[in-house]
């Protein structure tokens, strides 16, 4: 995505963000949005079957190189989302990032910006970044 998309979606949402300006309605809406998405998910695990999740304990050698980690951890998951699935799940990730842009714009924080701070972050640390 492109620097004029992601102000231009922030610009967007604070112009369409009407009923649901005051910062409780919108963090409880964004709380609400990332359920609908974890629903949505378990939805195409246990409605849908689609997809599966077989979890069990990530195992890897003892003498691994953090760096050589990531070959032997698993996601769990089995199978691809059909159609149906992953068009519910983007449009709850879409309102998601909706409601995460408009308590952006809320605070007068720069959405844009801080995806480039977290950017600048992860090339910088790699896979410390998050550990």
């Amino acid at each position: 995505m492109d620097n004029f998309a992601e102000q231009d979606f922030q610009e967007l949402v604070d112009k369409y963000l009407i009923r649901h300006r005051s910062i409780l309605d919108i963090v409880t809406k964004l709380s609400e949005s990332t359920a609908r998405t974890n629903r949505a998910l378990a939805k195409a695990v246990t409605i849908c079957g689609c997809i599966r999740v077989s979890a069990k304990k990530q195992s890897f050698p003892s003498d691994i190189n953090y760096s050589d980690l990531r070959s032997y951890m698993e996601d769990h998951i089995e199978g691809r989302l059909c159609e149906s699935c992953q068009e519910v799940l983007e449009n709850e990730i879409g309102r998601t990032i909706f409601y995460l842009a408009a308590l952006s714009d809320t605070l007068d924080l720069d959405l844009n910006e801080i995806i480039k701070k977290e950017r600048l972050k992860l090339e910088a640390l790699g896979v410390f970044n998050l550990t």
